[in-house]
């Protein structure tokens, strides 16, 4: 099983539940814990990994090869994202806004266009326990682009492996590639009517990449009405509620595990992943 956490919003307890689940099912099982959530990952906060490599992520830039260019700006006219400028007897290129789609070395009439190497962040890998092997991405500050880190991250799924994704917040180009080819998706939210809001979107977008879906309700304080009638509009199941706790609240301000503070929980991620292996399976 492939499982995706994600949520509409950030701060509804994302992370909280994919270490949950990964800790709850490190006991008896292989497990790893991606962390997609490259721009801002917080899953080694609270599993602690022993990383043991770093690599380079790399994207394909244009360069431009100034003696065999005629400057006849096809390559600047293809380009939705206005990565290349052609001046009289000059090529400006602005690898931030590339895309990596390749149409302008392709379509370079003189082939003086050619694919470099820019280095967009990079990728670790570890171990928190023996039995949950771990691996996240970090994006370089000012890069605007994380799909391809994201990908990078994804690529390292390991066989055999009951895999867990901390997928971005939001319902973005980011969320989209960390969650789709997932089995299934846990969407977490609150009781709140940004939380809803939120999740709504979020729902919609697991729904348009075909995946199945539930949710989790963290900080549940016990009348969760609006989430309920949603569950039953979508016909989303609701898995898991999590209760406000203020001792788990005070665990994670530590950099604790919710299930440091609360090992009872334990069994409730057990049977929260067993719930997402029968929806997904029928």
């Amino acid at each position: 099983m492939l499982i995706a956490v994600a949520s509409g919003k950030g701060g509804t307890g994302k992370t909280t539940v994919a270490v949950s689940l990964a800790l709850a099912l490190a006991g008896s099982e292989k497990v790893q814990y991606l962390d997609c959530d490259v721009e801002e990952p917080n899953g080694h906060l609270f599993l602690k990994p022993r990383l043991e490599t770093k690599e380079p992520v790399t994207v394909p830039v244009p360069k431009v090869d100034q003696s065999r260019c005629t400057f006849c700006g096809r390559c600047a006219e293809i380009c939705a994202y206005h990565a290349l400028a052609v001046l009289a007897g000059s090529v400006l290129t602005f690898p931030e806004l590339c895309h990596s789609c390749g149409g302008c070395w392709y379509f370079c009439p003189e082939k003086a266009l050619t694919p470099a190497a820019r280095e967009i962040g990079w990728r670790e890998e570890g171990w928190a326990t023996e039995r949950i092997a771990f691996t996240h991405g970090r994006l370089n500050v000012g890069v605007a682009i994380s799909p391809p880190l994201i990908q990078a991250v994804k690529e390292r799924r390991l066989s055999g492996a009951a895999a867990i994704i901390d997928a971005p917040p939001g319902t973005s180009c980011p969320a989209i590639k960390a969650v789709e080819g997932s089995d299934f998706c846990l969407l977490v939210t609150e009781p709140t009517p940004f939380g809803l809001h939120d999740l709504e979107l979020a729902a919609e977008m697991v729904r348009a990449l075909g995946i199945k879906s539930g949710i989790v309700v963290n900080r549940s304080d016990g009348r969760d009405q609006e989430v309920e009638e949603f569950s039953r509009k979508y016909g989303l199941p609701i898995l898991l509620r999590i209760p406000l706790d203020r001792q788990v609240a005070a665990a994670y301000a530590r950099g604790l595990p919710l299930l440091a503070a609360r090992p009872q929980w334990r069994e409730d991620f057990l049977a929260l992943w067993e719930k997402c292996k029968k929806v997904a399976c029928h």
